[in-house]
């Protein structure tokens, strides 16, 4: 059974309970929200709840039960999961919608990481022990191209570029509605919803997020457009557009219309990470995948014409 006990460095005064053991441990911050909830964490040897406030100089002390290896998911659980590349030090994968990108609480479904291990891929064993090897993430209703680590050094060199902002990041996304300006960047901060813990929104005091969009194509009710991403938050696009009051088709955690989605045959957003670009950690050249929308989405773009 873990234990950990620290004082809470100055860079973390005032954090949340969760947010903040998230960073220090390299858990995820749901499961350190579970600990706190099983009564594992304690500030000052008093009992902290996941959204106590953290303070610098407090005494922290967490308990806590490693939790079961995550069974590999067998490859056959997940057929439509492409393999774009393969070498030495990583593997692209063409992620389809439907699963995730690494084993979560709460995540019964398949994963990237279960489906690789399961075909016999190798992984770095660098992360946290739910995320090994993976340097970025799709949501799990979100389909198209992701890189995971094989080796060490490449899951340092990558991690590295995606924090410095040197991986290019390429979605093909279906808006509802017809943006203006046609082509822009949403520049605005994404933080926690201040209500639903699950959803996330533009907040003042959320973390810098920059996303660039143009228009592809205009349709009567939906515009396509192309989208880079300069940062990489969690829902970043979604939360963005919905932002400016053009939620992704399909989306409706994020106020999409239902009725829409419906007519399109659409039971998830319409996003699709269509480009990946970044240099090797072999050789330091740039290399980049490309992957066309699978054909639900393809589809419904068809019923959006007619």
């Amino acid at each position: 059974m873990p234990e950990r006990s620290l004082a809470v460095p100055d860079g973390l005064d005032g954090e949340r309970v969760d947010a903040g053991l998230a960073k220090l441990l390299g858990l995820s911050r749901t499961r350190v929200a579970a600990i706190a909830d099983a009564g594992g964490v304690q500030v000052d040897f008093r009992p902290a709840g996941r959204s106590d406030r953290l303070h610098a100089g407090g005494l922290l002390s967490v308990v806590w039960t490693d939790e079961q290896p995550h069974e590999a998911i067998p490859a056959i659980a997940v057929p439509d999961l492409r393999i774009v590349h393969d070498e030495d030090d990583f593997v692209v994968v063409d992620k389809p919608a439907g699963v995730a990108a690494h084993p979560s609480p709460g995540w019964s479904g398949p994963t990237v990481v279960g489906a690789l291990a399961a075909a016999g891929f190798r992984i770095s064993t660098s992360g946290a022990a739910e995320r090994a090897g993976v340097v970025h993430r799709l949501d799990a209703g979100t389909s198209g191209l992701m890189v995971v680590a094989k080796s060490e050094h490449a899951y340092t060199v990558l991690k590295r570029a995606f924090k410095d902002r040197t991986v290019q990041k390429v979605y093909a996304a279906l808006a509802q509605g017809h943006p203006d300006p046609t082509s822009g960047t949403i520049d605005a901060p994404i933080g926690r919803h201040p209500k639903t813990d699950y959803r996330f929104a533009v907040v003042a005091d959320g973390r810098p997020s920059v996303t660039h969009y143009a228009t592809v194509e205009a349709f009567p009710a939906a515009t396509l457009l192309e989208v880079h991403l300069e940062t990489g938050r969690t829902h970043q696009i979604r939360v963005h557009l919905a932002a400016e009051r053009h939620p992704l088709v399909g989306d409706t955690m994020y106020g999409a219309d239902p009725v829409l989605a419906a007519r399109l045959g659409l039971t998830r957003q319409w996003l699709h990470a269509q480009r990946l670009g970044f240099d090797s950690p072999a050789t330091g050249e740039w290399v980049q995948f490309e992957s066309a929308p699978p054909a639900e989405l393809a589809d419904a773009l068809t019923r959006l014409a007619r």
